[in-house]
Protein backbone atom coordinates (compact mmCIF):
# COMPACT_ATOMS: atom_id res chain seq x y z
CA UNK A 1 0.00 0.00 0.00
CA UNK A 2 1.01 3.37 -0.83
CA UNK A 3 1.53 6.48 1.24
CA UNK A 4 1.59 9.97 0.39
CA UNK A 5 3.53 12.43 1.14
CA UNK A 6 1.59 15.51 1.31
CA UNK A 7 -0.29 17.44 4.49
CA UNK A 8 -2.92 14.69 5.21
CA UNK A 9 -0.50 11.69 6.57
CA UNK A 10 -3.22 8.89 5.32
CA UNK A 11 -2.75 6.34 2.70
CA UNK A 12 -3.98 7.22 -0.75
CA UNK A 13 -6.98 5.22 -2.67
CA UNK A 14 -5.66 5.44 -5.87
CA UNK A 15 -4.31 1.96 -7.24
CA UNK A 16 -1.09 2.22 -9.40
CA UNK A 17 -1.99 0.65 -12.65
CA UNK A 18 1.28 1.02 -14.42
CA UNK A 19 3.09 -2.41 -13.52
CA UNK A 20 -0.54 -3.92 -14.18
CA UNK A 21 -0.50 -2.55 -17.62
CA UNK A 22 3.47 -3.59 -18.75
CA UNK A 23 2.45 -7.22 -17.60
CA UNK A 24 -0.45 -7.30 -19.86
CA UNK A 25 1.09 -5.97 -22.55
CA UNK A 26 4.19 -8.28 -22.19
CA UNK A 27 2.04 -11.26 -21.63
CA UNK A 28 0.30 -10.04 -25.50
CA UNK A 29 3.04 -10.03 -27.01
CA UNK A 30 3.86 -13.19 -26.03
CA UNK A 31 1.14 -14.74 -26.78
CA UNK A 32 1.07 -12.87 -30.05
CA UNK A 33 4.13 -14.70 -30.97
CA UNK A 34 2.95 -18.05 -29.91
CA UNK A 35 -0.04 -18.72 -31.01
CA UNK A 36 1.19 -19.11 -35.00
CA UNK A 37 3.60 -21.17 -33.91
CA UNK A 38 0.76 -23.74 -32.02
CA UNK A 39 -1.58 -24.32 -35.17
CA UNK A 40 1.25 -25.61 -37.28
CA UNK A 41 0.04 -28.90 -39.04
CA UNK A 42 1.69 -31.78 -39.72
CA UNK A 43 0.69 -33.90 -43.07
CA UNK A 44 -0.42 -37.23 -42.52
CA UNK A 45 -1.23 -39.63 -45.04
CA UNK A 46 -4.36 -41.23 -44.00
CA UNK A 47 -5.26 -44.87 -45.31
CA UNK A 48 -8.44 -44.51 -47.99
CA UNK A 49 -11.78 -47.05 -47.00
CA UNK A 50 -12.44 -49.18 -49.53
CA UNK A 51 -16.00 -50.93 -48.83
CA UNK A 52 -15.82 -52.46 -52.34
CA UNK A 53 -13.29 -54.73 -50.73
CA UNK A 54 -14.02 -56.72 -48.08
CA UNK A 55 -12.23 -59.95 -46.13
CA UNK A 56 -13.96 -63.09 -45.88
CA UNK A 57 -14.22 -63.77 -42.53
CA UNK A 58 -15.12 -67.44 -40.71
CA UNK A 59 -18.37 -67.76 -39.94
CA UNK A 60 -19.29 -67.51 -35.96
CA UNK A 61 -18.40 -70.84 -34.24
CA UNK A 62 -21.61 -72.25 -32.31
CA UNK A 63 -20.95 -72.43 -28.45
CA UNK A 64 -20.82 -75.62 -27.04
CA UNK A 65 -22.68 -75.90 -23.94
CA UNK A 66 -21.95 -78.84 -21.18
CA UNK A 67 -24.58 -79.47 -18.64
CA UNK A 68 -23.28 -80.83 -15.49
CA UNK A 69 -25.75 -82.97 -12.99
CA UNK A 70 -25.25 -82.84 -9.21
CA UNK A 71 -24.85 -86.71 -9.99
CA UNK A 72 -21.77 -86.21 -12.07
CA UNK A 73 -23.30 -86.95 -15.12
CA UNK A 74 -21.82 -84.68 -18.10
CA UNK A 75 -24.09 -83.68 -21.13
CA UNK A 76 -22.02 -82.27 -24.27
CA UNK A 77 -24.81 -80.12 -26.17
CA UNK A 78 -27.41 -82.52 -24.87
CA UNK A 79 -25.71 -85.58 -25.55
CA UNK A 80 -24.58 -87.83 -22.51
CA UNK A 81 -20.70 -88.06 -22.16
CA UNK A 82 -18.35 -89.68 -20.25
CA UNK A 83 -14.84 -87.64 -18.89
CA UNK A 84 -12.24 -89.47 -21.21
CA UNK A 85 -14.69 -88.46 -23.97
CA UNK A 86 -14.98 -85.20 -22.62
CA UNK A 87 -11.35 -84.65 -22.42
CA UNK A 88 -10.94 -86.03 -25.84
CA UNK A 89 -13.74 -83.88 -27.47
CA UNK A 90 -12.35 -80.81 -25.94
CA UNK A 91 -8.65 -81.56 -27.21
CA UNK A 92 -9.82 -81.42 -30.40
CA UNK A 93 -12.05 -78.49 -30.08
CA UNK A 94 -9.05 -76.27 -28.87
CA UNK A 95 -7.00 -77.30 -31.84
CA UNK A 96 -9.79 -75.54 -33.71
CA UNK A 97 -9.53 -71.95 -34.92
CA UNK A 98 -11.18 -69.89 -33.79
CA UNK A 99 -11.89 -71.49 -30.60
CA UNK A 100 -15.56 -72.22 -30.11
CA UNK A 101 -16.82 -70.99 -26.46
CA UNK A 102 -17.67 -73.56 -23.46
CA UNK A 103 -20.72 -72.76 -21.03
CA UNK A 104 -20.96 -74.89 -18.73
CA UNK A 105 -24.31 -75.04 -16.85
CA UNK A 106 -25.36 -76.67 -13.64
CA UNK A 107 -28.48 -77.90 -11.31
CA UNK A 108 -29.49 -75.60 -8.69
CA UNK A 109 -27.92 -79.05 -6.29
CA UNK A 110 -24.89 -79.44 -8.19
CA UNK A 111 -21.61 -79.31 -6.03
CA UNK A 112 -18.85 -77.06 -7.20
CA UNK A 113 -16.66 -79.38 -6.76
CA UNK A 114 -17.95 -81.17 -10.07
CA UNK A 115 -18.65 -78.08 -11.97
CA UNK A 116 -15.22 -77.17 -11.25
CA UNK A 117 -13.58 -80.39 -12.47
CA UNK A 118 -15.48 -79.95 -15.69
CA UNK A 119 -13.97 -76.18 -15.87
CA UNK A 120 -10.16 -77.82 -15.20
CA UNK A 121 -10.50 -80.28 -18.07
CA UNK A 122 -11.46 -77.69 -20.07
CA UNK A 123 -8.67 -75.31 -18.99
CA UNK A 124 -5.97 -78.31 -19.26
CA UNK A 125 -6.91 -79.59 -22.74
CA UNK A 126 -5.92 -75.70 -23.76
CA UNK A 127 -9.90 -74.02 -24.19
CA UNK A 128 -9.12 -70.52 -23.27
CA UNK A 129 -13.29 -68.98 -22.92
CA UNK A 130 -14.81 -70.79 -20.36
CA UNK A 131 -17.87 -69.45 -19.04
CA UNK A 132 -20.73 -69.95 -17.22
CA UNK A 133 -25.04 -70.39 -18.07
CA UNK A 134 -27.27 -68.82 -15.14
CA UNK A 135 -31.11 -67.79 -15.50
CA UNK A 136 -32.03 -64.29 -14.25
CA UNK A 137 -34.00 -64.06 -11.55
CA UNK A 138 -37.27 -62.78 -11.82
Amino acid sequence: MAFSTGDSGGPMAEINVTPLVDVMLVLLIIFMITAPLMSHKVKVDLPEANLDRREEKAPPVPPITLAVEDTGKIYWNDEPITKDLLESRLSIEAQKTPQPQINVRGDKTTKYRVVSEVVQIAQAQGMRKVGFVAIKER
